[in-house]
């Protein structure tokens, strides 16, 4: 029995993301940044370098490249609260996995003994945050790393590809592309997912909300995120080879 596709924001088709802009250099003093809007959601990614790693990684010769995250008070529908000292698990997981996919393409051998910190702070939230920040960081990092290279702290950027991410879900029994937060709050299945460049997976984050999914609609969600992802990727490129 064929499934009536629920209806979407913006009258989106189940495999249509929402309208993608990066605006790369958007942070004037930052070493590289990049605002990131998809759809209602707002991110902005600013990247620090620093001349030193952790103290646990001092004299390996390997640099370090990391992230934070937060929500801003009025990013959403409800005041959230300012996390101030210990920062909440939600908070930690996505700090984590944004870090986690940035290094997994970084040659933290060749970048020597410097951090990065990227900071991804969200102005706007409607869904797929996370899959925003990475996505925003990657350009702010290669903005970074290409600042280095021309002040011959290193002699390339050490990046091995390039990197993405996105939601998909079931909704209704509909496989969807790019969830919107009324979207993500109402699915029977959220997934997060991580690509490179090359179409390897980085991470795969999904669940059934009191629901389960086969392996059909497992195959489904991920060609539908790997479709959204290369769409990406070409924002990325263009957003690199321009500057505000």
């Amino acid at each position: 029995m064929s499934r009536t596709t629920p209806i979407r924001s913006g009258n989106r088709s189940a495999t249509e993301q929402r309208p993608v802009k990066i605006k790369n250099g958007y942070v004037p003093d930052a070493e590289g940044s990049a605002l990131v809007e998809t759809g209602n959601t707002v991110v902005i990614c600013a990247a620090t370098v620093e001349s030193r790693v952790p103290p646990w990684m001092r004299g390996k010769g390997t640099g370090w490249v990391t992230a934070e995250y937060s929500m801003l008070p009025r990013s959403t529908r409800e005041r959230v609260r300012r996390e101030r000292g210990k920062i909440g698990g939600r908070t930690q997981e996505i700090q984590r996995l944004i870090g986690r996919s940035l290094r997994s393409v970084t040659d933290l051998a060749a970048l020597g003994e410097i951090s990065i910190l990227l900071d991804c702070d969200v102005l706007r939230a409607d869904g797929g945050t996370r899959t925003a920040s990475i996505t925003g960081a990657y350009v702010a990092l290669h903005e970074a790393l290409s600042g280095l290279v021309k002040t011959g702290l290193i002699k390339s950027i050490p990046l091995k590809d390039q990197i993405a991410a996105i939601s998909v879900g079931i909704v209704e029994g509909v496989a969807m592309l790019d969830l919107d937060y009324n979207e993500d709050s109402a699915a029977d299945v959220d997934m997060n997912i991580v690509m490179t460049g090359n179409g390897e997976f980085v991470e795969l984050q999904g669940s059934g909300e009191e629901a389960t999914f086969s392996p059909q609609q497992l195959a489904e969600m991920l060609s539908l995120g790997e479709t959204g992802i290369q769409n990406l990727l070409k924002i990325q490129r263009t957003a690199l080879s321009t500057k505000i």
